[in-house]
């Protein structure tokens, strides 16, 4: 089992199945999200998942897009699209051990920002993996 919790603890969650993948995400909607160069997610089965504590709110950035988030402390905890059915994605720093995130690949690596520099031989999508 996997926990994560947000900044001020009002709002976590755990999942108890395996991870369906782990990557970061250079797109513009999540590092304006997150306020950071890049995102880092971790893709989880919504069978195996529950918010624990108080439930997060969630603001549509975009049409079948909910960004899920602490209205206490505004802390990012999760991502869901109607073309990811039946998966919710986590942020990875929101994880209780976030050292165990072993990031697979990069998406969105086109929109990448120029002064970023992440020394890893990950694969790299330049739009979605899917």
């Amino acid at each position: 089992m996997s926990k994560g919790h947000c900044l001020c603890g009002n709002v976590s969650w755990e999942y108890t199945g395996p991870e369906t993948w782990a990557c970061f995400c250079h797109c513009d909607q999540c590092r304006r999200n997150c306020a950071a160069p890049a995102v880092a997610f971790i893709g989880v089965g919504l069978d195996d998942f529950k918010w624990t504590g108080q439930a997060p709110k969630h603001y549509a950035s975009s049409k079948g897009v909910k960004r899920h988030f602490c209205d206490t402390c505004g802390t990012p905890m999760g991502f869901q699209a109607n073309h990811y059915e039946g998966e919710i994605h986590l942020y990875a720093a929101s994880l209780d051990k976030p050292q165990n995130f072993k990031p697979e690949f990069h998406v969105h690596y086109a929109e990448k920002l120029d002064w970023l520099h992440m020394a890893d031989d990950l694969p790299k999508y330049p739009k979605s993996k899917t």
